[in-house]
């Protein structure tokens, strides 16, 4: 047998106080919503009285508006009347007093896409800022009502007499002492200037001397063709507030699959790394984000931007966007805007997209690195650093199809005095630079890259013609000698510029020794330790194979310092000589000196001087 209490049907019993804790906790970002939602109401009721033509003979000469009566020291009550469609008895007794119910959803069956407020907790907001909520409503042709709610959870229905209240809403509340200032008119000035300055719904203020004051203005981030022309200057205006720069251009959006059209501004500085970006979105004129992190790609992390749309959908909370399809399709044909904008401007205006470039290339590089979509139209702006100068990838990708470059800069420099103009070399040293150009076969046709090895550039230069071949031999060990101590090796091969006495090329390994060695002279006892006990045990294994890495000393036969030097018969200045050379090749390569080759500098010059003394 069941029991009575299981065969029942019973209504759900809501405590408005957890209600209202919801709301305030984890739906709305704070009380001062409550205005918000006070003027969308209106907006929508208007908008809906407007659409359908309902009690036009009861209208204010066709100038319906929402007016704002902020409360203040003298009278601490907060009303806002709007003439919208209004509210009978029956409407006030089945929306009003049930939670989550909306009276926009199906009323006067109009699109719900005309309308804001969809979920029916609007007016709840308002218990975040007062115990009490009173609502007067009259529908054309119908007799007032009034709704009086209670925190503590009840309300009263009364049905006014006489019908000489105008068609519309009032909604009048007293704030508690803590939430007063949100209810006081400077505060309500601003809340309402922030959401609803862009309404096409006259909102007014009461300034408290019987006149109102209006907070609408055009917007003109969402003008098109001439307009958007005229207005260029309060568009950058706009973006000047906005980013707190002058823009570096104002871009227009547009999304017609969604109704939403508006501006991007291109940040005239390098964002910070740890910035996300912060997009303004308006639903009909009516703020629902104004740090959007989803409008625009992420690889858009140059502008910000600020549309109105009439097919995007707000959450429950009406304070972000619903992450749909029609999100996604906007997202994509304002990207395609801004795309349209880089290709236009590097066809019309290189200077501009050089500029633009020359502010964001780190950021840029970094993404077009990684995303197949910006690198397919951004990479040819992009600029590198050659051994023939700086250059945009375009130029270089014109100038010759197989490009070569190499991983570190220090590689880089070590070549860079020997390549050829008409065939330079990238360096890849820089951060994203070696990606991008690894990337350049998959982005421009017919390209291939290959990466510079400093054995293989070695191997690459002439050697010295076999009549010749004796002396070099005899200089190569001689000079080796010298050098033995400081681990490197001398090869003798002829190249151009022919003023090169000699190259330094060290590989990675050697590389990566020196820079532990000027590690361990800058750390503190702890780290030095670490670094030798790492060092010697790197040194013992490469003893142990017989591999120990060495650098080179790559002299230049067709130099006349060394066809000089290698006739001298003088130990002494053959060895000082050597000496210098091998210091002036490291400082040629940008390599950092230690203490072994300052010292040589200092006793090399000091002992050529002597010796010009002493002749």
């Amino acid at each position: 047998m069941s029991s009575a209490v299981g065969s029942q049907s019973r209504p759900f019993q809501v405590d408005l106080h957890g209600v209202v804790d919801l709301l305030s906790r984890h739906i709305y970002s704070g009380p001062q919503v409550y205005l918000r939602e006070l003027i969308q109401n209106g907006r929508d009721a208007i908008t809906t009285r407007r659409n359908s033509g309902i009690g036009e003979a009861e209208g204010r000469a066709g100038r319906w508006e929402i007016r704002i009566f902020p409360s203040s020291p003298d009278n601490p009550e907060f009303r806002i009347d709007d003439d919208g469609v209004g509210l009978n008895a029956e409407d006030v007794a089945q929306l009003l007093a049930t939670v989550g119910r909306s009276s926009k959803r199906d009323l006067f069956d109009m699109p719900r896409q005309d309308l804001l407020g969809q979920f029916g907790i609007g007016l709840l907001s308002c218990f975040m800022v007062a115990d009490e909520i009173v609502v007067v409503s009259r529908k054309a042709g119908e007799s007032a009502v009034r709704w009086v709610g209670s925190a503590a959870g009840t309300f009263s229905v009364t049905v006014m007499d006489g019908d000489d209240l105008p068609v519309g809403t009032s909604v009048k509340l007293r704030p508690r002492a803590d939430d007063a200032e949100l209810c006081g008119r400077k505060k309500v000035t601003e809340l309402a200037t922030r959401y609803a300055q862009y309404l096409p719904v006259p909102i007014l203020i009461a300034d408290g001397t019987g006149g109102f004051d209006t907070i609408n203005q055009p917007p003109v981030f969402a003008l098109v063709g001439d307009e958007r022309t005229e207005h260029r200057s309060e568009l950058m205006e706009l973006g000047t507030a906005l980013i707190g720069a002058r823009p570096l251009d104002a871009i227009e959006l547009g999304s017609p699959a969604t109704g939403t059209r508006g501006t991007a501004f291109i940040l005239p500085f390098t964002p910070p790394p740890s910035a996300r970006p912060a997009h303004a979105v308006y639903l009909g004129g009516m703020l629902v984000d104004e740090r959007s992190q989803d409008l625009l790609p992420e690889w858009a992390f140059f502008a910000r931007s600020v549309v109105d749309s009439t097919g995007l959908k707000p959450t429950a909370s009406r304070e972000s966007l619903v992450a749909d399809e029609a999100l996604e399709v906007t997202r994509t044909e304002l990207g395609a805007a801004l795309r349209a904008w880089v290709i236009r401007m590097g066809a019309g205006n290189p200077n501009k997209l050089a500029k633009f470039v020359a502010i964001h290339h780190l950021g840029l590089k970094s993404l077009v690195a990684y995303d197949d979509e910006l690198a397919s139209f951004l990479t040819r702006w992009l600029s590198v650093e050659t051994t023939a100068g700086r250059m945009t990838i375009e130029e270089l990708v014109s100038r010759q199809k197989h490009i070569r470059y190499t991983e570190s800069m220090e590689e880089f420099r070590q070549i860079a005095a020997i390549v050829p103009t008409e065939s330079p070399v990238v360096n890849g040293g820089y951060v994203y630079d070696a990606e991008i150009i690894r990337r350049l076969p998959f982005l421009f046709d017919g390209t291939s890259v290959e990466q510079v090895a400093l054995s293989s550039l070695l191997d690459s230069l002439a050697v010295p013609a076999l009549a010749q071949r004796a002396p070099v031999l005899a200089f190569e060990q001689r000079a080796s000698a010298v050098l033995k101590s400081f681990d490197v090796q001398v090869s003798v091969r002829s190249f151009a510029p022919a003023d090169v006495s000699a190259l330094y090329l060290a590989d990675d390994a050697v590389l990566r020794g020196m820079q532990r060695s000027a590690a361990r002279r800058v750390s503190n006892s702890l780290w030095n330790g670490v670094l030798a006990k790492a060092e010697k045990s790197r040194e013992a294994a490469v003893e142990l194979n017989n591999q120990m890495a060495k650098a080179t000393l790559c002299a230049n036969w067709d130099n006349p310092l060394i066809r000089t030097l290698a006739q001298s018969p003088d130990e002494a200045v053959f060895n000082r000589t050597m000496k210098l050379l091998y210091v002036q090749a490291m400082l040629a390569a940008h390599l950092p000196l230690g203490a072994a080759q300052r010292s040589l500098l200092t006793e090399s010059l000091s002992d050529l001087v002597q010796l010009s003394i002493s002749h």
